[in-house]
């Protein structure tokens, strides 16, 4: 065994995070780490990479026994975390990266000529086709996580922890990280695998480990095991998963229609996606689901729609008026509201409390006709849309950055349901969260339609498509190139819609 903790425990302040935990990893092992946001992975994952320190508990590394006091500690000891957040420095180069802080060299001067010659090595294990002299910031999101793999086999790390690490990949993307993964599992290196994905463990891990609620839940053989066996020992009951929905609340009435939507690149912003026009119709009750591949302008059509990018052609019109929205003040004004992709840096202020981040877009209805907040107002509407969407928190005074992602999820939703929107689009609504949320998010997408709300739901994932929308718009490099109903939609055909286009997807 290369790795063995054993009776790991971990208090914070009124806050058990972790209660007698057993945690093992074999030599040339994946092993995938699973449970709910909250439920302790990150905790553990962070005493193990020398970031936290156990109150109880030991660790065993390759029969020896281990602590350590600090990430570099963990790394000496060939312990490399790779997170889902990149720690890597965009205005260095790939070399500059890998080697951070150990260039070859003497104690005065940087040998480049090593230091490349070893980058080039080191990036060829891992496939990355780039120059050693090339900027990270230049670097595709891919690509700049092959280099925190080359930078982890660097340190001849025998365990690599790798966290969500397909969240923001395409499929080819993810199938050439499998691959390298099975790579250095050839070469005897083992690999913690952290997924919300279940259908990623099933086809790259060998066995897996369940937390639920800060203690063990489950351990063994992937091949052994279901995806519904795995996700009763995350949440501790069953849970539905995503299948179609039997019911549609869209209406014959237009919430907003969108017409000939068009953006062309600036010379300043060279990566930037083309807009071509874009047109569609939104009713009343429904949901709209937006499927294509990274690229091909989904999230820049919903971001020109809410006024945060700028078009240059195109009309807006909101229940059956024209509008012209420039900002997301003007949009937010015609109801129209965005759950953006990014939470985190988009969405959310992490270090403020939650009644601040849930009731920022509608300071007008808990405010006095002086201007002045009442606090008693936001707090009615804090615990209103605590019941209703079942958010886990101490209270509304609660930094929003210390919530699971799946809550956070939750209070971005909040916000908007509090401004009772006409129209609410949803960029990536389950991405990072585990199973049993993405189920609760579901199933709230679905009541705000019933209530009349028009929800446009952006999502990677076809599954998630398919089981939430009763209509699908494909796209693909700007252009809409089909629309299914949910009843013609199948995975095939909208992959052919978003790959090849409508000409063959008849």
């Amino acid at each position: 065994m290369l790795l063995r903790m054993s009776g790991i425990s971990k208090t914070f302040p009124g806050v058990r995070a972790l209660d007698q935990v057993n945690f093992a990893v074999g030599e040339a092992e994946i092993h995938a780490f699973l449970g709910e946001n909250g439920a302790g992975k990150s905790t553990l994952l962070k005493i193990l990479s020398g970031a936290q320190a156990p109150n109880a508990g030991t660790i065993e590394l390759a029969g020896q026994s281990v602590s350590f006091s600090s990430p570099q500690v963990a790394q000496q000891a060939g312990i490399a975390t790779i997170y889902q957040e990149f720690t890597l420095a965009p205005d260095m180069t790939v070399a500059e990266n890998v080697f951070i802080g150990r260039e070859p060299g003497s104690r005065l001067f940087v040998n480049y000529r090593k230091l490349e010659e070893q980058t080039r090595a080191l990036c060829a294990r891992v496939g990355l086709d780039r120059s050693p002299r090339a900027m990270v910031r230049d670097l595709s999101v891919a690509e700049q996580q092959m280099v925190e793999i080359a930078r982890a086999l660097s340190m001849k790390s025998r365990l690599i922890i790798m966290d969500e690490p397909t969240s923001a990949l395409s499929r080819a993307e993810v199938e050439k990280l499998f691959s390298i993964i099975r790579g250095l599992k050839r070469e005897g290196v083992s690999v913690i695998f952290v997924t919300h994905r279940l259908e990623e463990v099933f086809e790259l891990c060998d066995s897996y480990t369940v937390l639920r609620d800060g203690r063990n839940a489950g351990h063994g053989k992937v091949a052994e095991t279901s995806v519904e066996a795995i996700i009763r020992l995350m949440v501790g009951r069953d849970v539905g998963l995503l299948q179609q929905r039997a019911q549609s609340f869209s209406t014959p009435e237009v919430a907003m229609e969108v017409k000939g939507l068009s953006r062309r690149r600036k010379s300043t912003d060279a990566s930037a996606i083309e807009l071509h026009d874009i047109s569609f119709r939104l009713h009343k009750g429904e949901i709209l689901g937006i499927a294509g591949l990274v690229g091909a302008g989904r999230t820049e059509m919903a971001r020109a729609v809410f006024g945060a990018d700028a078009f240059d052609k195109g009309q807006l019109i909101v229940d059956g008026k024209p509008v012209a929205i420039t900002s997301p003040r003007d949009a937010i004004a015609e109801g129209i509201g965005l759950v953006p992709e990014d939470r985190k840096q988009q969405a959310l202020f992490l270090s403020l409390a939650i009644r601040t981040n849930m009731s920022i877009a509608s300071l007008d209805q808990i405010s006095s006709a002086a201007g002045f907040l009442s606090s008693a107002k936001e707090s009615a509407l804090v615990e209103e849309y605590r019941g209703l969407l079942n958010i886990r928190m101490a209270s509304g005074d609660q930094l929003v950055g210390n919530l699971s992602g799946g809550n956070q999820q939750k209070v971005v939703l909040a916000r908007w349901l509090a401004l009772r929107p006409r129209v609410l689009i949803v960029d990536e609504p389950t991405r990072g969260i585990d199973v049993g949320a993405k189920v609760e998010v579901h199933n709230l997408l679905i009541e705000m339609a019933k209530t009349g709300i028009a929800i446009i739901v952006i999502s990677s994932e076809l599954p998630e498509v398919l089981s939430l929308a009763d209509r699908i718009l494909t796209m693909r490099e700007g252009h809409v190139t089909g629309e299914v109903t949910r009843a013609e939609a199948s995975p095939e055909k909208l992959m052919t819609l978003m790959t090849i286009g409508s000409q063959r997807a008849a």
